[in-house]
């Protein structure tokens, strides 16, 4: 039985996790499921948008599941979650996601994987592994962490507190909110933008800066260098390039499209 919906507009995959049920909680075969759709996803679009199905994005891991495991089996599985969320992070395509109502432990780390976080009013954010009993194991420590930064993690692993998408946006975990039930609409917006972008200019955003990130000052002004040398010379850089140009292509305009 699937529990992933996938449909496509225009240039943009849609990816609905669909386990209502359970607060969509992530399967060993939700994940592999995932996987596959990934896949397909690089193969027919040039950009996706994850969201939830029901009045939740994700709840995270089946604890039902996870209960059952040996600790090698855990941290086997902990590893295909890396595997699979490091194909939507590092993979051919920008990835943005649609939060709404629980946002929660796996399915933050799962947010925390796309390039861009679109939450609405309903959303709302967690990690209560600590109340569990057990540790995040789907990349929290190294994606959620760089959103949020390690004390406010540390904050919400300790307490298992929730917060809110105004404290969310603050903190960065996510780019924008919207009204309840407008999250996924601006996703597949701004999606559909990103596919309008050059496949270089975007492979290049989502691989490179993430590294450079990681990297000393000097070295990762070193490889911009590259990059932007690399990109500024094919040929698609150089026909949009042209067509600033020759004002065949529209400026920055202001936020509403004033100019």
């Amino acid at each position: 039985m699937s529990h992933i919906t996938f449909e496509m507009r225009g240039d943009v995959a849609l990816l609905g996790l669909n386990r209502t049920a359970k607060r969509n909680a992530i399967s060993d075969a939700v994940l592999e499921e995932l996987k596959g759709l990934i896949a397909r996803a690089e193969a027919e679009a040039k950009a996706a948008v994850i969201f939830g199905h029901g009045p939740h994005f994700c709840a995270g891991l089946d604890l039902g599941e996870h209960v059952k495991k040996s600790p090698f089996e855990g941290m086997l599985n902990s590893r295909r979650w890396h595997d699979v969320f490091g194909r939507i992070q590092l993979g051919r395509i920008p990835w943005f996601s649609a939060l709404h109502g629980a946002t929660v432990g796996g399915g933050l780390e799962l947010a925390s994987a796309t390039h861009v976080r679109i939450a609405d009013e309903t959303a709302f954010f967690a990690l209560p592994e600590g109340q569990r009993g057990i540790f995040v194991g789907g990349g929290a420590s190294v994606r959620t962490a760089r959103l949020m930064g390690v004390a406010r993690m540390t904050d919400l692993m300790l307490t298992g507190r929730s917060i809110d998408v105004a404290t969310a946006e603050l903190w960065g975990i996510v780019s924008a909110r919207t009204p309840a039930g407008g999250a996924l609409e601006r996703a597949v917006e701004l999606a559909a933008q990103a596919a309008t972008n050059a496949e270089m200019s975007n492979y290049a955003i989502i691989h490179a800066l993430p590294r450079i990130a990681d990297m000393a000052a000097s070295d990762g002004l070193f490889v911009e260098s590259f990059v932007s040398a690399f990109t500024a010379h094919s040929p698609e850089a150089e026909e949009r390039l042209n067509a600033f140009l020759e004002k065949r292509a529209a400026k920055v305009a202001r936020p509403g499209g004033a100019a």
